[in-house]
């Protein structure tokens, strides 16, 4: 258990440091933690969508950026530049920020996005909210290598991908994967977005921060 006082090897001391704080920060580890910090696994490729238009929109993307940074068995890989955005909808609200993390987890597409929805309830998000509506954290799990998933509450690809250029827009700051049910490049997407909404860089840029190793 983290806090023993027996020696541990130096494989397992920085999992258990992130575990650590973790609990420390009100987020929880999978039921199957110790399972996972023990045996090695093949790392995903993940890119995760992320926006905010509430308080302080780049300090919210950081705090997300670092909450998946702490989770074990997960590993910040490139981050995109931060992007300011026109909302969709008819609600009067503020511009968002958008940004796009790629992750290499070793967790499944259905833990991650426990993580991702634990992630926006902490940071103050509530569980039913407005669609199209402010929000201060909104985390969307886009592409998992080039895997498909069709459940009742999660779909990968994220199905908006080809219609949004807050997404595409910041996800080719980093890659420019096969959309792997289209069939085309998120390059050749973008040319195609009927998205009409006013995007631009916004000049700020997330860090990296504590436990990142690649």
């Amino acid at each position: 258990a983290v806090g023993s006082r027996h020696h541990k090897s130096q494989e397992t001391q920085p999992t258990n440091r992130r575990s650590l704080r973790l609990r420390r920060s009100g987020l929880h580890c999978p039921a199957n933690l110790t399972s996972i910090m023990k045996q090695p696994r093949e790392k995903h490729t993940v890119f995760i969508g992320a926006g905010s238009n509430i308080g302080d929109r780049t300090g919210n993307l950081q705090q997300a950026l670092d909450m998946f940074d702490e989770f074990p068995q997960t590993s910040i890989g490139k981050i995109s530049r931060v992007y300011h955005s026109e909302p969709f909808g008819s609600v009067e609200q503020e511009w968002f920020f958008n940004a796009v993390f790629q992750l290499y987890t070793a967790h499944s597409p259905q833990t991650l996005f426990s993580y991702c929805q634990q992630i926006e309830r902490r940071m103050g998000r509530p569980a039913e909210h407005m669609r199209w509506g402010p929000r201060i954290i909104d985390l969307d799990i886009l592409l998992y290598d080039d895997a498909t998933h069709d459940l009742e509450t999660l779909t990968i690809p994220h199905p908006e991908i080809s219609n949004r250029k807050f997404v595409l827009l910041p996800l080719l700051d980093i890659d420019n994967p096969l959309h792997p049910v289209i069939g085309k490049t998120m390059s050749e997407l973008l040319e195609a977005c009927p998205d009409n909404s006013t995007i631009e860089p916004y000049g700020h840029m997330l860090l990296k921060h504590r436990g990142s190793r690649r």
